[in-house]
């Protein structure tokens, strides 16, 4: 055991770290503006709006993270259309690769989480609000979504944690996140536990913040709904 190896390079962990937290928020962040209009589309009585919703949902739920990770990273460099494109410069950054496909993967499965959410709000709810006038968006605005939110938030938490531990992924295409300063602390000094026993150690302690915040806000806001089953 050399945890002294460790103590020295605590500052790229902490570097590490922040990264993490940047990719696992940009993610969330920005998959949460997507997927909400998509859990409208992916409910809505039309095949022509529902169907193309479920087919990216499936596609992006039914094949490994690290396969479209590695398909965006590597994979769109084989055309040269692409490489010629005014896009190529954010295309080419390993970051924007690795937000996309986390983006993507994590929207696919927050639209059918909150999807069905919506599928779950009480009918007595949407029809009061249709017999007080609410116009669709009104209701959108103050009934499906507030609702939908709430009963979403426990598989919602769950989803938040499983990105956090997929940034990991990120260090497959050279991003120094907490897994990659692990593995690069290992090809340098040639040690394998105490790197990433300490990245693990990193990830427990977040993942036990994201648990306790989403904890208090469901004993906030979803506790009522406990009550009602009650």
């Amino acid at each position: 055991m050399n945890w002294d190896i460790i103590v020295e390079n605590l500052g790229l962990y902490a570097e590490g770290a922040k990264l993490t937290l940047l990719l696992t928020v940009a993610s969330l962040g920005i998959s949460f503006l997507i997927a909400v209009p998509l859990a409208f589309a992916r409910n809505s009585p039309s095949r022509l709006i529902q169907y193309p919703v479920f087919v990216y949902t499936l596609i992006f739920r039914g094949t490994p993270l690290l396969v479209q990770l590695f398909l965006i990273y590597f994979g769109l460099a084989q055309f040269e259309l692409v490489r010629e494109s005014i896009l190529w410069p954010w295309l080419s950054s390993p970051l924007i690769c690795v937000l996309i496909a986390f983006v993507l993967n994590t929207t696919a499965y927050t639209t059918e989480i909150f999807a069905g959410g919506l599928r779950h709000i009480p009918i007595g709810e949407v029809e009061a609000a249709r017999a007080y006038g609410m116009s669709p968006l009104t209701r959108a605005r103050r009934i499906f979504i507030p609702s939908m939110l709430t009963r979403s938030l426990p598989l919602y938490g769950n989803e938040t944690i499983m990105m956090l531990q997929a940034t990991s992924l990120a260090s497959t295409v050279t991003l120094l996140e907490t897994t990659g300063v692990a593995r690069n602390i290992t090809l340098t000094y040639y040690i394998q536990f105490e790197p990433y026993a300490t990245a693990a150690a990193i990830y427990l302690v977040l993942t036990f913040v994201l648990v306790s915040a989403f904890q208090l806000i469901e004993r906030r806001w979803v506790g009522y709904l406990d009550q009602r089953r009650g």
